[in-house]
């Protein structure tokens, strides 16, 4: 696998500061880096008609990951796991069928150090742990809630499994004008297809692969979202889901039956887990939030 963005993206490389995030240059290389990167991971090449898009979520990504960084310089804390970094690496290369010293080599031939997507999951690692200290004694799982959940699937031998595709769309008005923007994007849906809106107008990574999120199992949806989806109808558009970061749509493609192959407790175990990672991860968006609104974001180009 190899592909074929290098020498267009390269020879518009002109290194000019780009942006500055608080007190941290970013220059145009870096840009195109993370373009580079983008396109590796979600197994796509560069086209112009894409170009926009690529840039407007290489710069989002960018400035989330520098602001990250900046909390884990100020806190001193670079502590993170070796192992969850080879997961991490492995899950990433898995991603578009390959192994990692293979994905090693799609990044050299493509001038990329593959040391740059190491550093992105090292930060995205000691992020969490940053979060992790800060909010630990507010991991309250609320037992009675994980019983309930486990009495109505004690009987279930089968789950379902959501083939789902998103579209994020920007929400500047704090949902004031909701249902004309869900109007004039099922208007949009209509003329020209889920998956070019989602490639143009989606501001969510998964806008590169049209919005397609896969296979997604119904005890790992957010219990925010499971609704909107299951109440969905295979081929529907969901009702907006209002989101810190935008308003969200989904569109399930398909469902299927799977069979549970867990014990009660595994069960159980699990869905403890899933409560931990969905309060950490409310934490984290908001943390960020507050950051993001004392941090300086300056652009130049």
């Amino acid at each position: 696998m190899c592909f074929t963005f290098v020498e267009e993206i390269n020879a518009e490389i002109n290194d000019k500061l780009f942006m500055i995030v608080g007190d941290r240059a970013i220059t145009q290389s870096d840009i195109v880096n993370e373009i580079k990167i983008l396109l590796i991971l979600n197994n796509e090449s560069y086209t112009d008609e894409i170009r926009d898009k690529l840039q407007q979520i290489a710069v989002t990504s960018i400035i989330k990951r520098t602001i990250k960084e900046i909390e884990v310089k100020k806190n001193n804390y670079f502590a993170y796991n070796e192992k969850d970094l080879d997961k991490e690496l492995l899950r990433l290369a898995q991603n578009i069928n390959v192994d990692v010293d293979t994905l090693k080599n799609i990044c050299a031939s493509n001038e990329l150090s593959f040391s740059l997507i190491e550093n992105n999951i090292k930060v995205d690692l000691m992020w969490n742990s940053i979060i992790f200290q800060l909010y630990k004694d507010k991991l309250t799982i609320n037992k009675d809630e994980i019983d309930e959940s486990l009495k109505l699937k004690r009987n279930k031998k089968e789950i379902y499994e959501y083939l789902i595709s998103e579209i994020l769309i920007e929400n500047n008005d704090g949902g004031i004008n909701l249902d004309l923007k869900e109007k004039k994007l099922k208007e949009k849906i209509k003329n020209e297809g889920f998956e070019t809106v989602a490639k143009n107008s989606s501001i969510s990574e998964s806008a590169l692969k049209g919005g397609d999120l896969g296979w997604v199992n119904e005890n790992s949806i957010a219990k925010k979202i499971k609704p909107s989806i299951v109440e969905t109808l295979i081929g529907g558009l969901s009702k907006p889901i209002i989101l810190s970061d935008g308003i969200l749509f989904f569109k399930v493609r398909d469902k299927r039956k799977v069979e549970k192959k867990l014990t009660l407790e595994e069960e159980k175990n699990e869905l403890v887990n899933l409560e931990k990672v969905k309060i950490l991860r409310m934490h984290s968006l908001t943390h960020y939030d507050k950051l993001k609104r004392t941090i300086a974001i300056k652009f130049l180009q």
